[in-house]
């Protein structure tokens, strides 16, 4: 059975969706638009965003028998970092069955919350107060209610508020539930084209100068991808630093506004990002992703070429002990495998030489 009736105009259908070729971007009607399985929806493009807000309302899933009922406990929730469609049919029933949600920003929370008709209370929650909401959530916790925790945006915990309150529940062993959900730097890094087998994730720099030198320097010397949140304001400041760091040759992905409609991929050099922004000003949200450090393998000298290197060093007068520790601090050779070398081709002759040289009984050679 259809769940509406429509014109003969444009209708989308949900059902498998995924089966169908890529037709181009969504028109900004059917954003937002709920998949569900065994059932068609059909939404007209002329439908206004009040009445799919309703429509997703209507349709967050309630708890099935499998699920069963929501355990109390924290609920860390992923939340939307720009599109309001990047929100899973979980983390809508865990909001919508909290006792309270803590958000770092109620009056932007609350835009999500009505977009999808949740009234679940609000209570501030961010880096200012957490230290004194933190006996109050506690409480409320040991009383057996279900708080939820979100950020603006992302995984509460990644460069959000979140992680200590996190800790103290897992002190008192009251569950902490991860509600997954989208992040920006595992979007970005998924579209960099850098390497994605390690990373290191270093989020927001000091505001200090000298302690963001300090990290900046052990990034540049890191074999995996770097990847680091930037305000716009300061991306320029960032690229200077980087580029004096890790050089102006350094591959780099300048991902910005991810999943909104000005979403930007920019690409190239940290040379070429600093020459190119110095007249070009950023907005929105900034990430940055900049290429591991190269590992040059070290050439190991072949045999032949140490016993060179020993045989240079003796005819110019140096004892065998010497030639040997010069050899082997300019190589990644051993210097037990080079002392052995010395000892095979140089070893006899050496020892006659300078026993000949020590001894003040033998007449000097004119």
């Amino acid at each position: 059975m259809l769940a509406r009736r429509l014109p003969s105009t444009a209708a989308a259908f949900s059902r498998r969706w995924a089966g169908l070729p890529n037709l181009g971007r969504t028109p900004s009607s059917l954003q937002s638009l709920p998949v569900f399985p065994n059932k068609i929806t059909l939404i007209a493009f002329g439908s206004t965003a009040a009445q799919m807000s309703a429509e997703h309302t209507d349709s967050i899933p309630q708890a099935s028998s499998k699920q069963g009922a929501l355990k109390p406990g924290l609920y860390l929730v992923g939340t939307p970092i720009g599109n309001l469609e990047d929100i899973t049919f979980r983390a809508l029933r865990v909001l919508k069955s909290a006792h309270v949600i803590l958000s770092e920003d109620t009056r932007h929370s609350g835009k999500l919350l009505h977009h999808y008709n949740i009234k679940t209370p609000l209570l501030s929650y961010h880096k200012f107060n957490e230290s004194q909401r933190e006996q109050t959530v506690l409480m409320r916790l040991k009383e057996g209610e279900i708080v939820a925790l979100i950020s603006d945006a992302g995984m509460p915990g990644i460069s959000d508020p979140g992680t200590e309150l996190a800790k103290l529940c897992a002190n008192e062993n009251i569950p902490v539930i991860p509600i997954p959900g989208p992040s920006a730097f595992v979007a970005a890094l998924s579209a960099s084209g850098l390497s994605t087998d390690e990373f290191t994730f270093v989020g927001f720099l000091s505001k200090h100068s000298g302690t963001r030198k300090e990290r900046l320097t052990v990034s540049a010397s890191e074999a995996t991808t770097q990847i680091f949140y930037v305000p716009p304001h300061k991306l320029l400041q960032f690229l200077e630093e980087t580029s004096a760091l890790f050089g102006v040759t350094r591959q780099c992905v300048i991902a910005r506004e991810l999943t909104k409609i000005h979403e930007e991929f920019w690409r190239g050099t940290l040379g070429e990002a600093e020459q190119w922004f110095t007249t070009h000003q950023p907005r929105g949200e900034i990430t940055v992703l900049i290429e591991g450090k190269e590992d040059i393998p070290v050439e190991t000298p072949s045999e032949s070429q140490l016993e060179n290197e020993l045989r240079d060093l003796i005819s110019n007068g140096h004892s065998l002990s010497t030639a040997v520790k010069l050899v082997a601090d300019g190589t990644s050779v051993k210097r037990k495998i080079i002392y052995s070398i010395a000892l095979r081709k140089f070893g006899k002759q050496q020892l006659v030489s300078e026993s000949d040289s020590s001894d003040p009984s033998k007449p000097h050679r004119e």
